[in-house]
C-alpha cells in the first residue's frame, strides 16, 4: 500500500523560505506523476504543484515562480521548495501521487506557517 510521511514544515516570515519533502513507500515511485497539496484552515485541499515522472513540471497559478517542485527517484522522494512565502501559503502540505492522488494514502502532512 502507498504511504506518504511529509516533513519539513515550520514557522516562517514572510518573504522567507523553506523546503519540504516526502518519502513514498509501497510503490515503484519512479512510475509515478507526484504532487504536492495543501489545505489551509477552512478550505478544501488543492494541488500546488506536480511533477510528472518523466520530470515535468506545473504550478498553481498562486505559486508560480515562487515553489519549484523536484523529486529523487533514487530515494523514492518528492521535495517542494518554497520561496517568497506569503501568510496564503499557510496550509497543511502533504504530497499524493498525480494526477489521482491515492484516497487511503494521505499521510498527515507537515505544517507551514507563515507569520511575522
Amino acid at each position: 500500500q502507498m504511504q506518504f510521511v511529509e516533513s519539513g514544515g515550520g514557522l516562517v516570515q514572510p518573504g522567507g523560505s523553506l523546503r519540504v519533502s516526502c518519502v513514498a513507500s509501497g510503490i515503484a515511485f519512479s512510475r509515478y506523476g507526484m504532487g504536492w497539496y495543501r489545505q489551509a484552515p477552512g478550505k478544501q485541499r488543492e494541488l500546488v504543484a506536480r511533477i510528472s515522472s518523466g520530470g515535468s513540471t506545473n504550478y498553481a497559478d498562486s505559486v508560480k515562480g515562487r515553489f519549484t517542485i523536484s523529486r529523487d527517484n533514487a530515494k523514492g522522494a518528492v521535495y517542494l521548495q518554497m520561496s517568497s512565502l506569503e501568510p496564503v501559503d499557510t496550509a497543511v502540505y502533504y504530497c499524493n501521487s498525480w494526477p489521482t492522488a491515492r484516497e487511503n494514502s494521505w499521510g498527515q502532512g507537515t505544517q507551514v506557517t507563515v507569520s511575522a
